[in-house]
């Protein structure tokens, strides 16, 4: 298509918009609604996500090993675990360690107990790894898998935690799909209506087009155009909405409540934007494009 025709497209696309302009506002409205409530879906998700993210790495499972093992077994062990893709941290506690631990938990004077007990601790058999995994979904399996190593005695884990955490993520993931495919199908509902307006308006035009030899694709260019415009005025609106109030949402939650970011971690602005965006901005222009594209298809045949 030369470029005489590419201006020409793009003129009588924004053409369109402005003879349909009730049309077209209530168009770019719904986008402007689906990619808001799908921007703070998405804030929302990813914010849960690392949150998520956080909790699991606390949720920790503790692998004991068999009274009297020596030292290289116990390494052997810790190696056969770190051999798992399902493992993000493993830490091997000593017995001080895990005797320390239990006395600050569990006495008023931790010092004084532990002087008590002199060169005997109690916990002298409980040496054992702590693991993390980076997916607590996998925790059964990697239980399993640990109680079959020669030389664990015993694996203490939450199992209900982690179908908690597990069964919480795959519902807010179900729900906020569902909500913004809705929103999606109504975009694309709305953006049909608008351009097959255009179209009944036009058609007396695009007959005579049609007849003094313009090509199908020359015909439905305007209304490509102005599917794809509406898509992007539609979907820079609701970031610029999201920028703002996320950055004030956050600012407020950190100013008022500093105790959540021992509890969630929450994303930097700039992070969460630099997917936000283009992912955005693909939605939106891919809703204008499919909704014009699929109409002049269905509607151009004269």
């Amino acid at each position: 298509m030369r470029i005489s025709s590419v201006w020409y497209s793009f003129r009588q696309g924004l053409k369109n918009i402005r003879r349909n302009i009730l049309f077209s506002l209530a168009s770019i409205g719904t986008i402007v609604a689906c990619l808001f409530l799908f921007g703070l879906f998405y804030s929302i998700i990813v914010n849960f996500q690392a949150a998520m993210k956080s909790i699991e790495s606390n949720v920790t499972i503790s692998v004991f090993f068999d009274e009297g093992l020596d030292d290289d077994r116990k390494n052997l062990i810790g190696e056969q675990i770190k051999t798992r893709p399902e493992v993000d941290t493993i830490d091997f506690i000593s017995a001080d360690d895990a005797w320390k631990t239990f006395s600050e938990a569990n006495y008023d004077d931790p010092e004084a107990a532990r002087a008590a007990f002199g060169d005997d601790n109690p916990l002298k058999d409980s040496e054992s790894y702590s693991v993390s995994l980076n997916d607590v979904s996998k925790q059964a399996d990697f239980v399993n898998f640990v109680q079959g190593i020669d030389g664990v005695r015993k694996v203490v884990s939450s199992e209900y935690t982690a179908d908690s955490i597990s069964a919480l993520g795959t519902l807010v993931n179900i729900v906020s799909i569902a909500i913004i495919g809705i929103l999606f199908l109504v975009s694309i509902f709305l953006i049909s209506n608008t351009i097959t307006i255009g179209i009944t308006v036009r058609r007396e035009e695009i007959k005579i087009m049609k007849l003094i030899g313009a090509t199908n694709a020359f015909t439905r260019a305007p209304f490509i155009v102005e599917g794809v415009v509406i898509g992007f005025i539609g979907s820079i609106i609701p970031l610029v909405m999201l920028y703002f109030i996320y950055k004030m949402a956050l600012d407020y939650v950190l100013g008022r409540f500093s105790i959540l970011q021992n509890v969630f971690a929450f994303l930097p602005a700039k992070q969460l934007f630099m997917t936000l965006i283009p992912v955005s901005l693909v939605i939106g222009i891919g809703i204008g494009f499919i909704g014009s594209w699929a109409t002049t298809r269905k509607h151009l045949k004269v």
